[in-house]
Parts: structure tokens; sequence; C-alpha cells
């Protein structure tokens, strides 16, 4: 058997000494500790240009430019390559004056006893590389600048389609009112024209919040109080055949956001996702807390968005919808919103199986709670199937200054009164589809022994006792009824 001896050190030396001086693509020298030249290679030697007797010897800062040796750069590297391994990028100087973008590493050499006996510097010419890099960012540069024009297009076509029949509402109506002398006729005219600058107004401030223009008055806001105190708003902008659910997560901590602006996002978020569902369906909205941050979902049980959809939603203008149904501008104002709000808007949607859209705000540390006045405002729940109705008894009970929550029907009362415990007073329409306002009434008061209850119908008295005999219960109020009417009841039930 052969065995082959270790080379003595001297030898592995020479060996080692022989493989680093061979390297052609990279420059491989050694430094002094005040950074003269000692040794040099086939690599070094290609690219910076300078033979080994013209550079042993000489000071490494002839490499460097006339700005960086002005600025005392050499010295600053060589001070932080003596801590630790130092890699840096930049311009260096060739022997023929021409420039190169440099990748340099410099590792500090020491002896056994920890003395800095000098540096090994390795020395990549990248120019190439960098200038792929810039062709690179030239070219997504220039498609930027495509892909904006584009959109400033598309923006311009759609506020001037849009202004256009405003324009044309507000200057049709102007040329009736001169030749109309019928005031039922003016009236309607000018009914007509204030809606008409009332969505021109509301397009120009989705516009301002898309492109973060719209001046937002942030404030210490708790997403859950906000959400129950708008679910009147959000309940009556869905259709009957679909159901909103609620699940709001407890103990949220507050964000930073506009109340006003927050809303108005919510209503678009639930106004789509109505759009969404053809026929029935289900709408979850949801809060959540999730690291350091407060999440905000709107979920939909309807038709969906390809990838493609999805990735445009937010474009000012882009919209799915047919001409007359929609702006295009919900969703880029819940994107500009939560622009300026420091959070991120997500979409997550699979074609037939609904959408997702995720709100995420950045949550504020918990602070002391301070007396909330809202907190002894008395809860009302008002239930209806006649939105038109649900609209008005809401209305009544918040000028009476009662905090007012609703639902369309007697499953999403029930549901309501479960996150809403506080709540003190009932009131709803006896005759509804599904669960009566009276199972709803005995329902709630098993739930909710101190509840008062108010029942409100079209019907004789009578003739309701006769089919519900236990009515007698609850208050009821005929229909229509009016403000004196329910004050009149408010103070019988709280006798």
């Amino acid at each position: 058997m052969t065995t082959t001896l270790p080379l003595p050190i001297t030898a592995e030396a020479e060996q080692f000494k022989l493989f680093i001086s061979s390297v052609s693509d990279y420059a491989i020298y050694m430094l002094s500790p005040d950074g003269i030249v000692c040794s040099w290679n086939a690599g070094a030697q290609r690219f910076k240009g300078y033979s080994e007797a013209e550079i042993v010897g000489r000071h490494f800062s002839c490499f460097y430019t006339e700005e960086d040796r002005a600025a005392g750069r050499p010295a600053q590297v060589l001070h932080q390559a003596a801590q630790a391994r130092f890699e840096d990028e930049g311009w260096r100087v060739r022997k023929d004056g021409t420039r190169f973008w440099a990748s340099v590493v410099i590792d500090p050499v020491r002896a056994s006893d920890g003395a800095l006996i000098g540096f090994a510097k390795i020395t990549r010419d990248v120019t190439e590389r960098r200038r792929a890099d810039e062709s690179l960012a030239q070219a997504k540069e220039a498609l930027f600048q495509s892909q904006k024009l584009e959109a400033i297009g598309k923006l311009t076509g759609g506020i001037a389609h849009d202004f256009n029949n405003l324009l044309n509402v507000i200057t049709n109506g102007l040329d009736l009112l001169r030749v109309v002398n019928d005031q039922q006729a003016q009236n309607k005219t000018i009914d007509s024209m204030e809606r008409a600058a009332k969505r021109g107004a509301s397009l120009t401030q989705q516009l301002l919040a898309f492109a973060r223009q719209q001046p937002l008055k942030p404030d210490r806001v708790n997403l859950n109080r906000a959400i129950s105190s708008f679910e009147a708003v959000l309940r009556r902008a869905i259709r009957s055949s679909i159901r909103l659910d609620m699940q709001l997560a407890a103990a949220l901590p507050d964000v930073m956001t506009d109340l006003t602006q927050f809303e108005s996002a919510l209503l678009n978020l639930v106004v789509n996702a109505r759009d969404a569902i053809d026929a029935n369906g289900t709408i979850t909205l949801t809060t959540a807390v999730d690291g350091a941050s407060v999440v905000v979902s709107v979920r939909d049980t309807g038709a969906g968005m390809t990838e493609a959809v999805a990735q445009r939603a937010v474009e000012p203008f882009f919209t799915t919808k047919e001409v007359g149904n929609g702006s295009g501008l919900g969703l880029s104002q819940v994107y500009g919103l939560m622009q300026q709000a420091g959070g991120n808007l997500a979409i997550t949607s699979t074609p037939g199986a609904g959408a997702c859209i995720t709100l995420r705000f950045p949550a504020l540390a918990y602070a002391p709670q301070e007396a909330d006045s809202d907190e002894a405002v008395e809860k009302v729940l008002i239930v209806d199937d006649q939105p038109d109705v649900l609209d008005m008894a809401s209305h009544l009970f918040s000028s009476l200054g009662y905090q007012v929550l609703a639902a369309n029907n007697g499953q999403e009362a029930l549901d309501t009164l479960r996150r809403h415990p506080d709540v003190s007073i009932l009131f709803s329409d006896v005759v509804m589809p599904g669960m009566s306002g009276i199972e709803l009434a005995k329902s709630a008061v098993s739930y909710l022994p101190a509840l008062k209850v108010i029942l409100a119908s079209g019907y004789v008295t009578s003739a309701l006792q006769q089919d519900h005999p236990d009515l007698g219960q609850f208050q009821l109020i005929g229909k229509p009824y009016r403000l004196s009417d329910v004050i009149r009841k408010l103070k019988l039930v709280s006798a």
C-alpha cells in the first residue's frame, strides 16, 4: 500500500500562490496594514491594467477616483476593514484612466496573537451587470410611464363621461326652469339638479381619495364601535334576500383613521359585495387582531373575480358593471384611504367562489379608557323588512338621541342582540317574512329579560290579538305613526 504524505508547508504555500496568481476573473492581492500593495495576480492585471512590477509597493488608493480620494474614502475603507470584513461597490479607475464598476471584499489578516498584519483584497469587475441593471431599470421606468399614461387616459375619459352626464342634467334643468311655470315640475327639476351636484361632489371626493389629496381628519377610532354605529346604514344598502353576518372580535385596539372616510369605504365594500350576489347570499363582515394590525374583512358568496380583474380592481374607473351601474371609483377610494392611513388593502377571490376584501390598519397602543358619552346613550334595535320604513324609523330614533342599530328580519335582529346585549329597546314591525315581530319579541325577551319592546303594525289591534293572544305583553304602535306617537310609547315602556 502506498501512502501519500502531506506536502511540506513551503510547498503548499508555493502551490497556493501559483493558484492565486493564475486566477484571471478576480483581482486577488494583499495589502499591508497601511494599504501598500504587496502582491498581484493575473486577474488584477487583466482588468486594472497594471503589471506586478508597476503596482507592488504603491498605495491602493490609486485605484480610487479623484472624488473618492479627496473625500478620504481609501482611509475610511481600511479603518472599517480592520474591524471586520468589508464589502462595497463603487467606481474604480484603471491604469489608462477609464472607470469600471467594482465589487470589493476586504478581509483583515491577523497573526496568531491577533495583531493586524495586512489585508486580503478581492475585486470583481461587474460593470456589465451594472449596465444590465440600469437597462432593466430604464425598461421598467418606460413601462411604468406607459402604464401611467394609459391610466391617465382612462381617468380623464371616465371623468369626462361622468361629468358630462352631470352637467347635462344641470344645463337642461336650467333651460327647463326658464320655460316651465308649473311649481311641481320646477321642484322636480331642482331635485334632479341637486342630485347631480351632489353626485359631482362625491365623485370629486373619491378622486381626491384615490390621489391621496383628500384631506383626512385622522382620529383615534375603535372600528368595532364605528361598524356597530354604522350597521343600520349597511343593512339598508343590501337587499332583504342577502344576509349580513357581522363577526366582531372582542377587545379590538384602536386605529388612527378618518371615521367618515372609513364609513364611506365600508359602504363601498358592502355595496360591491351586494352587486356581486345575484339572488340569495351572505356578506360576512369581520374584525380581528393580527399581530400589530387591526383587520377588517368583507367577504361575499358572489360570482368572484378572475386574477386579471382582481389585479385591476383598484384602478380608477375600472369596473365590470354595466354602463350606468357604477363609476369604478369604489375600490380606488378604499385604496386611497388605506394608503393615507398607513395600512394596506388585499383582494382574494376565485371565480364562482366569492371575493374577500381585507383592510389592514396599524393598531395603536392601548390607552386608558376615558368616560365615553356614547356608553350612556341608550341603544335601540329597529327591525323592518321594508328598507324605506327602516330608514325613516332609524332617523326618528336618532333624532331622539338614541344609538340606532338596524336589522332587515328577525334572525338578523337576534344575531344583533347577541352581539349587543346592551340594547335597551326593540322596535319591530309585526308582519315580516319568516319570523314575525311577535316571535322575535318573545325570543328576544327570553334572552334579555330587561329588554323593552315596542311593536308596530298597520293591522287593527283586535285582529292581531285574535291570531296572537299574547300580544298584550308588549307595547303596540299603529302605522302610520308620528314622532309624537313614538315618544308616548317610549315614555310608557320606560315608566
